[in-house]
């Protein structure tokens, strides 16, 4: 009879671990980029909506992203080579963005993904890609956003 509730108890105990450590921003981010990689885009961006209960308003709109992120595939962009972080901002204790690159042989994409947490969990608000970084990174370089000096 010990065994039997030591054994439940070490069950549940388990169970609420990956529960709680799947229901961060980081570990749905993980998890996208494992998906995307093993099971692939449609996917990957299906279960990260997931996470938001909401999401069944806009199934149309998370179809099309799918669509979209699913072009650019071997044909188009060449290899796949990884994911790199490039930033997270946060607003306050319920509200984070982040943005990463996904690696190709022949470009890159930048992912932005915005979480909100209402209560008690995380769950993905918002999730972007674009191809543009480059264009802001040229015009952030541009004479009139640098601090020249007066001497």
């Amino acid at each position: 009879m010990k065994n039997k509730l030591l054994m439940s108890l070490l069950i549940i105990m388990t169970l609420t671990i990956s529960v709680n450590s799947q229901n961060t921003p980081h570990s749905i981010i993980e998890k996208f980029f494992n998906d995307y990689k093993n099971k692939g885009a449609e996917i990957a961006v299906e279960e990260m909506y997931a996470t938001n209960p909401w999401t069944s308003r806009v199934k149309d709109a998370i179809n099309n992203i799918k669509t979209q992120l699913a072009r650019f595939d071997k044909d188009l962009v060449g290899e796949y080579y990884g994911y790199e972080f490039l930033t997270k901002k946060q607003i306050g204790d319920s509200f984070i963005l982040y943005s990463y690159f996904l690696k190709f042989d022949r470009q890159f994409l930048r992912l932005t993904f915005q979480f909100y947490k209402p209560n008690n969990e995380w769950r993905l608000n918002s999730f972007k890609f674009d191809d543009s970084f480059d264009e802001e990174l040229e015009e952030s370089a541009k004479i009139y956003y640098l601090e020249l000096s007066k001497e």
